[in-house]
């Protein structure tokens, strides 16, 4: 068994191997820029949106609140009209990249957190490279992808854009698996 604190070199090496990673897969390889569908008439809808003044924030339409309302006559009949939304709201549509990027980095080092925890509690010193590179690499892929895959089931998610997130959370969790590996203790 290894503390976690014995682990912290390669918990933030290989969030910053991982940040480095995804940069280079969002801004080089375009197989992400159709992972959203285009709404017909845009400019209407946006145009039509802008007049809520809706602060940013997550929202459904048609809302209930409670199971009560979404029994009543009412709620059933705008679910029956529909159409069914689920929309995330930003301020503007060019969101400042500084403190998402700052909040995805410190998501890196907490993947990395949990792999040190299992790869730490199941291994030694100076386990065996593919014995480390199994526990911190599966456990990372289950953090970077598994909660994905429900929203496909919950959220109409694409089914697309959920194998292509996971294709990034092997990456990530490869990369995650080699860099506890190579910097195991002794």
């Amino acid at each position: 068994m290894i503390p976690i604190m014995s682990l912290w070199l390669p918990i933030l090496v290989s969030a910053v191997f991982v940040f480095m990673a995804s940069s280079i897969i969002h801004m080089v390889f375009t197989y992400h820029y159709k992972d959203l569908k285009k709404v017909p008439d845009e400019d209407k809808l946006m145009d039509s949106l802008r007049g809520f003044n809706i602060p940013p924030g997550e929202y459904v339409i048609p809302y209930a609140g409670s199971p009560q309302v979404m029994k009543s006559p009412e709620h059933q009949e705008k679910r029956k009209k529909g159409p069914g939304v689920i929309m995330t709201v930003w301020e503007s549509a060019n969101p400042a990249m500084g403190g998402m990027l700052v909040q995805w980095f410190v998501y890196c080092v907490v993947v990395g957190i949990f792999a040190a925890y299992i790869a730490g509690r199941a291994l030694g010193p100076g386990a065996h490279y593919l014995a480390v590179f199994r526990f911190a690499g599966f456990t990372a892929f289950a953090c970077y992808t598994v909660a994905q895959w429900q929203d496909v089931i919950w959220y109409k998610r694409s089914v697309k854009r959920t194998i292509t997130g996971a294709i990034d959370g092997l990456v990530y969790a490869l990369l995650t698996a080699g860099t506890f590996g190579w910097l195991w203790p002794e």
